[in-house]
């Protein structure tokens, strides 16, 4: 499946009434929104107590708003789904949710998903380091990556505990047979046994886009499972002075809606675990199964699947092909990072420059509304052609609507937020424009394209506003240009 192009979007939605595309109010479609999302008796959007339209005038656009108290509630869904229905009175070994930090990360984020019981996982030095300085047990963080460095391992393998002493992180996941040796090597230097897991690929191919399906065969993530290869590195890891063998893991794609694809690899992984106990005698304690369920972005999309949905169809796989091959039940792990954190975040928008457009020779027209940020805080659109909808924050729709598309302020034509949208025709520059659904991968893939900063993320609660990432300056710019300094 290849992601559909801005054409393609375009064609589709032009197909649709006018009319059709207004944007869901947070009481037609909590889903797409955080919690507490609502309007005053104004017409002005309100998160976390908080007028939006306030927030913008107090703290200036582009802006994420991130609702703190539905993260905590998204957070304790996950954990709680999963510590119950693999709850050892039912005869399971326990369940787990580790935040998939790569989604969105700060330390408040950090911290308010371990209060939570999430563990952390993390995929770069950067966020491995994070996870630790904002005081994530290490005994409940994971490092992945196709291609580790030595920087980061030995971050891993040195972390301390609350007591200053070294433990190490909870888990490494080897997505290579090469990463056998290289753990090995800086494991025996130092000393330690380090708990790894070996990332497979199972041949399930599930996403929203090509470009975020990660267990089909022709891609970077893992080893096969159908050629042979997952058993050989299991094998080549019990046969390691210096590596403990905790299970596997595999992670199918990501924005995922249901549980079908889900259980299949779950099926495949039991019996790749069945195979190994089967061939050396050692039963692997732990599997990982992943991330991926998905959320919904516009009011075309469907209702996203509940975390407690997963984990009861995961835990029911579990149990039975744990019987038929007579062997414990393992402790399940899953890694959401997009559910979580997805609906708890808005990006809000200043409207400016407004245009009609002639598109062709019947004399359709389409109304370009450009915002003050763009692909620099919203990269999916450009990158994957995903949706996003962006009804008016400051007051409500009343009256007629017309067919829009929200652009970004950046020198490229494909800088489009939304590429179709049915706006209030009397919307006017100054205007506020709010994108729900923007928690996961807005702010975590901004860049500097244009060398626009990257806008700050304030978090919300209790109708009070605190910054959990600062607004990037001109200053933070120019500081690692050495000819300006």
């Amino acid at each position: 499946m290849s992601a559909p192009s801005a054409s393609d979007a375009a064609s589709s939605a032009d197909a649709l009434p006018v009319g059709a595309l207004v944007c869901p109010e947070p009481d037609q479609r909590p889903d797409l929104w955080p919690w507490t999302a609502t309007r005053d008796e104004d017409g002005a959007l309100e998160l976390g107590g908080c007028a939006l339209p306030e927030l913008a005038d107090t703290y200036g656009t582009p802006l994420f708003v991130m609702d703190r108290a539905d993260l905590r509630g998204r957070a304790n869904v996950w954990a709680t789904a999963m510590a119950e229905e693999f709850w050892d009175g039912y005869g399971m070994a326990g369940g787990d949710a580790f935040y998939a930090g790569k989604a969105f990360l700060c330390a408040d984020v950090v911290r308010t998903v371990t209060e939570c019981g999430m563990g952390v996982d993390t995929a770069s030095l950067g966020e491995l380091t994070l996870a630790l300085r904002a005081g994530a047990d290490p005994r409940m963080v994971g490092l992945h990556g196709n291609n580790k460095t030595e920087a980061e391992l030995e971050v891993a393998l040195r972390a301390e505990n609350a007591a200053g002493e070294r433990a190490g992180i909870a888990r490494i996941f080897l997505d290579s047979p090469w990463e056998v040796g290289q753990v090995e090597a800086i494991a025996a230097r130092l000393g330690v046994v380090v708990p790894v897991m070996v990332r497979v690929k199972t041949g399930i191919h599930a996403g929203g886009n090509d470009y975020i399906a990660t267990s089909h065969e022709d891609q970077k993530f893992g080893v096969s499972v159908a050629g042979g290869e997952a058993i050989a590195v299991a094998e080549a890891v019990l046969a390691s002075e210096h590596l403990e063998l905790r299970g596997f893991h595999n992670h199918i794609g990501s924005q995922i809606i249901g549980t079908e694809a889900f259980e299949a690899a779950a099926r495949i992984v039991m019996a790749l675990r069945a195979e190994l106990a089967e061939r050396t005698g050692v039963c692997v304690p732990e599997i990982d199964l992943g991330g991926g369920v998905g959320i919904a972005y516009t009011g075309r999309d469907p209702e996203p699947t509940s975390p407690v949905v997963v984990a009861r169809a995961l835990a029911s796989i579990v149990r039975e092909e744990s019987a038929a091959a007579g062997v414990p039940v393992p402790h399940v792990s899953v890694e959401p990072g997009r559910s979580v954190v997805g609906p708890t975040m808005v990006t809000l928008y200043r409207v400016g420059a407004i245009k009609d457009v002639t598109i062709d020779e019947d004399g359709r027209q389409r109304r370009y509304v450009s915002i003050d940020g763009g692909m620099s805080d919203n990269i999916r659109p450009a990158l994957y052609g995903a949706h996003y909808t962006a009804p008016r924050a400051n007051r409500r729709c009343d009256g007629p609507v017309m067919r829009c598309r929200v652009v970004g302020k950046h020198c490229e034509s494909g800088d489009i937020v939304v590429h179709e949208v049915d706006l209030p025709a009397d919307l006017r520059a100054g205007d506020l424009l709010v994108v729900p659904a923007t928690g996961a991968y807005g702010r975590s893939m901004a860049s500097n394209y244009n060398l626009l900063t990257r806008p700050g993320v304030l978090a919300v609660e209790g109708g009070r506003a605190q910054w959990a990432l600062r607004p990037e300056t001109l200053e933070d710019l120019y500081a690692t240009d050495p000819a300006l300094a």
